[in-house]
């Protein structure tokens, strides 16, 4: 019973709930990015490089495999070794727009977190206050 009440405790916290919330987020946040990249940017860079798909690409190490077959084909050919780089290409391009958007939203944050930082100075305090101050720390040296 002790195990239940510790694991309640555990899972009911505030940073556990947090850090469930930002993992669903951020697996739909990943579907985006999935998105941005194979629905916007492979598109746009496929046409400056000429080449339809990245994650098509690939190189046989060993056995062959007719030329133009389509990976998925070329992968069941026996005795074939398959050093499929355009999937990783794709990936990686992925990885690299995922942590840009992140960075620009986290310093995005970073930056309103310091305005409200600068706007919650305190204000100069007045000649009364000033002088109040003065005294107090005078007796203090007592």
């Amino acid at each position: 019973m002790e195990f239940v009440k510790e694991f309640k405790e555990f899972a009911l916290k505030g940073n556990v709930i947090d850090l469930a919330v930002g993992v669903i987020i951020g697996g739909a946040f990943g579907k985006i990015v999935d998105s941005l990249v194979n629905d916007l940017i492979m598109p746009l860079v496929s046409t400056l490089i000429g080449k339809p798909d990245f994650s098509a690409l690939y190189v046989v190490l060993k056995g062959t495999v007719p030329e133009g077959t389509p990976l998925a084909e070329a992968r069941k050919v026996a005795g074939t070794a398959i050093f499929a780089y355009g999937n990783f290409i794709t990936v990686a391009i992925n990885f690299l727009l995922l942590a840009l958007v992140i960075f620009l939203f986290i310093k995005g944050i970073n930056s309103l977190k310091r305005k409200e930082e600068k706007a919650a100075v305190p204000p100069a305090l007045t000649a009364d206050q000033t002088l109040l101050t003065e005294i107090r720390d005078l007796l203090k040296n007592k």
